[in-house]
């Protein structure tokens, strides 16, 4: 008997199948792909973000412990931070904890910590100086 060439319905079926859970598989790996690109994206963006409120820190003339927080206006309406300054056992030593947050659901993205350290204001320093000589060289020194 001579038999005609080609596919059975079997057969077809069967390439159907791992065809579909082929392309199953590839449209997984690139949705989690593009999630993870986009959760990278948001956390650089939120490590620039914290970088730049302990820079702003650092830039004051001197540091006092407390705990602020605020937002990064309407350019980036997104997030908000808070920040948290403490004293330790080291005179003019400070730790430094900013928390950048998602704006919506107060979700904590980055949170950096370190320390920042600010020439106490004492009579130690100069052997012989005042509080009032120590306040008059921070003012110097906010002023370069």
């Amino acid at each position: 008997m001579h038999r005609k060439a080609g596919f059975s319905l079997i057969e077809l079926m069967c390439a159907i199948l791992i065809l579909g859970v082929g392309l199953v598989g590839l449209s997984h790996g690139i949705t989690s792909a593009l999630t993870s690109s986009k959760e990278t994206e948001l956390q650089t963006s939120a490590a620039l973000l914290a970088a730049g409120r302990i820079e702003t820190l650092r830039s004051e003339p001197f540091i006092e412990a407390g705990e602020t927080s605020g937002d990064f206006g309407e350019d980036l309406p997104n997030f908000q931070w808070k920040q948290s300054v403490s004293s330790t056992r080291i005179d003019g030593l400070f730790e430094v904890d900013v928390s950048i947050e998602k704006s919506r659901t107060s979700e904590v993205v980055y949170d950096l910590r370190t320390m920042l350290f600010d020439v106490p204001i004492s009579s130690t320093e100069t052997g012989k100086g005042s509080k009032g000589d120590n306040h008059d060289r921070r003012k110097r020194r906010s002023r370069q």
